[in-house]
């Protein structure tokens, strides 16, 4: 069974490089066969289900356009894994903007990938977030809003452990002073 699972990441690996290459046949064939994967990854991440095509759709642009960032020499699935998080969580912040627009205030009325497993997360929290810079907004939500090790942290973001913590420790010095400009 895994070794069935490595050799679709490596052939969509191969596609991926050779679609960089400019194969228009092997670009449509990774999309292809990454479409189920993004929309799996998504619906885990994004509680309501008539957002998940939207977010499946953003995935698939932002592949489209990061295409070029992709590294062949590193496994591909935790990049696409990225861009999905990145898509579902900016869905997230969306929706709550635009509850918050409308009034509401319940926490429950947040979307499923801006909770913690602590609870759900402040607005207050929502909008320093958004004020991040996208590295350390992206090191803050692996770590702390999804729980992952520093490990699975950075080979989700493509960095070493090191440089994860450096983003994390400057996002969270900066979200301590987001939110106390907030509170004052």
């Amino acid at each position: 069974m895994g070794s069935e699972r490595e050799e679709r990441a490596e052939r969509w690996r191969g596609w991926m490089r050779a679609a960089q290459e400019g194969n228009a046949e092997a670009y449509q064939r990774v999309l292809t066969e990454l479409l189920p994967y993004v929309r799996s990854v998504v619906r885990g991440r994004v509680g309501d289900d008539a957002a998940v095509e939207d977010v499946v759709q953003e995935v698939l642009m932002r592949i489209h356009t990061a295409r070029h960032t992709y590294h062949p020499e590193r496994p591909l699935l935790p990049w696409v894994r990225t861009i999905a998080r990145n898509a579902s969580v900016d869905q997230a912040r969306r929706r709550a903007r635009e509850l918050n627009r409308q009034g509401e205030t319940e926490p429950d009325a947040l979307p499923a990938a801006a909770r913690s497993a602590e609870g759900p997360i402040s607005r207050g929290l929502i909008r320093a977030l958004d004020r991040l810079p996208a590295n350390q907004r992206e090191a803050v939500t692996l770590l702390k809003l999804e729980g992952l090790s520093v490990q699975e942290a950075a080979e989700k973001a493509g960095i070493t452990p090191g440089a994860l913590k450096l983003r994390a420790h400057r996002g969270y010095r900066a979200l301590r002073d987001l939110l106390g400009r907030e509170r004052t």
